[in-house]
């Protein structure tokens, strides 16, 4: 009897050390779009009330585990910030994750180019005029960045811009770390582009 507690003990501990193992593990992630459409409600619902029972969507679109799907929970899964450098910012869906994050007093910052701010479909003016901190280009060439840091802790790259276009019908990549190397040179960016797109910093003579 002896033996076998002894032997039990010893898959427990083993299984609670391998699970720590995991938890711990960096994040290493790579999203390849077009991502089949897909329905976010209990992601969003989720995190503005964790733990709340989930509510049916009336919406025909399926939910599922998808590349979307995964990137609206590495944004949802900020605590203290999040820093984004767009060049193009149109997705609702990307929008309302955002804005919740805004909402639930994550400090979120916003950099993005002048020219495309302004278009149709645009999701900036909403979350400029929800209280989110924009700041944009103000020179010739294209604010072309497509980054975000989660937490100061987590980057989210690659070719995609935020667009439903992009997300739903183009050959797109996302990468997804947790590495202090490369996060701190993206933070290092984003902060040299924050200072420099300071609206004090304006010339317009």
């Amino acid at each position: 009897r002896a033996a076998g507690a002894l032997a039990a003990a010893a898959v427990t501990a083993v299984a609670l050390a391998v699970a720590a193992w995991r938890r711990a593990r960096p994040v290493r992630e790579v999203l390849f779009f077009p991502s089949r459409p897909c329905c976010i409600e209990a992601l969003l619902a989720e995190a503005a009330e964790p733990g709340a029972p989930a509510r049916p969507c009336p919406c025909p679109l399926p939910s599922g585990d998808t590349a979307l799907s995964r990137l609206v929970r590495r944004l949802l899964s900020a605590r203290r910030s999040l820093d984004l450098c767009l060049f193009s910012f149109s997705c609702p869906q990307l929008a309302r994750a955002v804005h919740l994050l805004h909402r639930r007093g994550v400090r979120v910052r916003l950099v993005t180019d002048a020219q495309y701010m302004g278009l149709h479909g645009s999701q900036i003016g909403r979350l400029r005029h929800a209280g989110i901190q924009v700041r944009h280009d103000q020179h010739s060439g294209y604010m072309h960045h497509k980054f975000a840091i989660v937490d100061r802790r987590m980057l989210i790259t690659g070719s995609l811009n935020w667009t439903t276009q992009a997300i739903q019908s183009n050959r797109e990549n996302v990468l997804v770390v947790e590495d202090a190397e490369y996060v701190k040179a993206f933070q290092e960016e984003f902060e040299r582009i924050w200072e420099e797109y300071n609206p004090a910093n304006y010339r317009f003579f």
